[in-house]
């Protein structure tokens, strides 16, 4: 979803941007030529001694709009990955798993498959309650049922119990890679 926003809110910056280069640069309406000052004597007068209400809508907007700046950019800024998984030893102590070896643990696992060309992993939410994602990369051959099962049966099970989590929530993305066509002769 943040890719989304990202690529709404530049393309609704990047056309205020464009629509304001293109009005200065050609100094036509609202501007009224090039000698013109951007605001009238009566307008000035109109809005510097407005109703008590204009300027604070002005300044809710505006504080509005830093809100929003300063949300964007943290999101930005915000790490996706979960560092470590928090795992019961059973004698009341808890102890850290790294994430991103149990990443690489099931990658290892998964590439292992028949048919598997290549698998990425990463960990996301809470520490108490991870959730995996895998990309599977296929190799023209193979059958995605095959590959998915062996994924979501043994290498779940064995990442479930090796961080002693009762579930281990996952969402698989297959991609088959690209090949050449084989050419008879």
């Amino acid at each position: 979803m943040l890719g989304a926003v990202n690529r709404t809110l530049l393309a609704l910056v990047g056309a205020v941007l464009l629509a304001a280069g293109a009005v200065l640069l050609t100094a036509s309406w609202p501007l009224n030529g090039r000698h013109a000052p951007l605001l009238a004597e009566e307008a000035r007068r109109r809005y510097w001694h407005a109703e008590d209400w204009w300027w604070w809508a002005v300044l809710s907007g505006l504080g509005l709009c830093v809100v929003l700046a300063l949300w964007w950019l943290l999101s930005q800024v915000r790490r996706p990955r979960l560092a470590a998984v928090v795992v019961d030893t059973g004698d009341g102590a808890y102890a850290l798993l790294r994430g991103r070896a149990l990443e690489e643990a099931v990658a290892a696992e998964a590439g292992a498959v028949e048919g598997v060309a290549g698998c990425r992993a990463a960990l996301r939410r809470r520490r108490g309650a991870p959730a995996l994602r895998v990309a599977l990369e296929l190799e023209p051959h193979a059958v995605p049922a095959d590959a998915l099962a062996a994924v979501a049966g043994q290498i779940l099970t064995h990442a479930r119990t090796s961080a002693g989590l009762p579930e281990l929530p996952t969402e698989a993305r297959l991609k088959v890679t690209s090949h050449r066509a084989q050419r008879v002769t």
